[in-house]
């Protein structure tokens, strides 16, 4: 994969960040996410690939734009073929109440390189590199913590677990504490809590809990580019859901089955976050007059190099970034995928 397609794509994940960074503590999460998801949508266009969202907001009749299956990109017969997993604004909620560690994140592969996920929930496990060929989503929390910390060469109680705080996770966090172990509890946003393991300046050691299947086909992505680990396996609810990760993931698929790093994504991948809301490892975006600060990180699988991109937006200079321009970039965008959702529907 190209070079420049890595630091390309930071220029999606700075676009969603900005346009959903001014509706901050705004208490509106629908609008947060429409923001973001429409920045993102147009920023898609400057990019040289023909690319298909394969990790998206739902499916065509649940999401106007950045669906499962629209294509985004140039689309110049050229341009190389894309499969893209991404979120637009990762911790809608987080955003909207002003709270840390809002995220926008895309990752992007040839294509068949990331899995088809269906967005029901999975049990997650992430680890930095230290814990890669070490966890094993099958054993207890207990004897995961006590194998990651016979690898780093340290005591059980000097590990730090990062969980989702919800009530499903009460066994899981009183085993924790039993074990020995401390623990951070995040309200959202477990793709930059499983990145965070990888971060020793974060003093975040592991992954648990069950969070949205998409979710692990991201963080998946961005572990594969710094060496990290993650196993899955996919919760079902109902039946409804176990018929749709059938049909998502195909028949022959077994949906029950322990999900590891490759199995969520391999090969040659890239991946790209900004901050939106201050979190464990990105700073937030900040304003001023006439312009903005963004801070992001861009991965590579195939070399590993981890860049840090600060960047400083002057929108004297770049006037889509201002909120009129948004505004009216996003508006154009939106009727021509009215008009294409029209015409598909015309075409049923």
């Amino acid at each position: 994969m190209q070079r420049n397609l890595a630091l390309e794509l930071v220029r999606v994940t700075e676009a969603a960040a900005i346009a959903s960074a001014r509706t901050m503590g705004q208490g509106n999460s629908h609008n947060s996410d429409h923001q973001a998801v429409s920045a993102m949508r147009a920023a898609f266009d400057s990019l040289e690939i023909n690319g298909t969202v394969v990790i998206g907001e739902g499916e065509r009749d649940e999401a106007p734009m950045l669906f499962i299956g629209e294509q985004v990109g140039r689309q110049h017969a050229e341009d190389p073929g894309m499969d893209i997993a991404l979120d637009p604004l990762e911790g809608t909620d987080l955003c909207a109440q002003g709270r840390p560690g809002a995220i926008s994140v895309v990752a992007m592969g040839p294509k068949g390189n990331m899995l088809n996920a269906p967005d029901i929930y999975m049990n997650k496990i992430a680890v930095g590199p230290a814990g890669r060929g070490i966890i094993d989503i099958d054993k207890t929390p207990t004897e995961n913590l006590h194998a990651l910390a016979k690898a780093k060469g340290v005591q059980v109680h000097e590990l730090t677990a990062i969980i989702l705080d919800r009530s499903r996770h009460d066994e899981l966090i009183e085993e924790i504490r039993k074990a020995g172990a401390r623990i951070k509890l995040i309200p959202d946003g477990d793709v930059h809590a499983a990145i965070a393991t990888c971060d020793p300046e974060t003093g975040l050691d592991i992954l648990f809990g069950v969070g949205g299947a998409p979710e692990g086909v991201l963080a998946a992505a961005a572990l594969q580019c710094v060496g990290g680990d993650i196993q899955g396996r996919l919760i079902f609810r109902n039946d409804q859901e176990m018929a749709r990760a059938q049909r998502v993931m195909g028949e022959d698929a077994d949906i029950h089955r322990k999900l590891k790093i490759d199995d969520l994504a391999h090969g040659e991948l890239v991946f790209a976050a900004t901050g939106i809301t201050t979190g464990e490892m990105l700073r937030g975006v900040r304003f001023w007059a006439d312009g903005c600060e963004t801070h992001s990180v861009v991965m590579r699988s195939a070399s590993g190099t981890v860049r840090t991109v600060e960047a400083r937006h002057d929108f004297t200079r770049k006037p889509h970034y201002t909120h009129e321009g948004l505004h009216e970039s996003m508006a154009e965008k939106e009727k021509n995928i009215t008009l294409g959702t029209s015409a598909f529907a015309a075409d049923k």
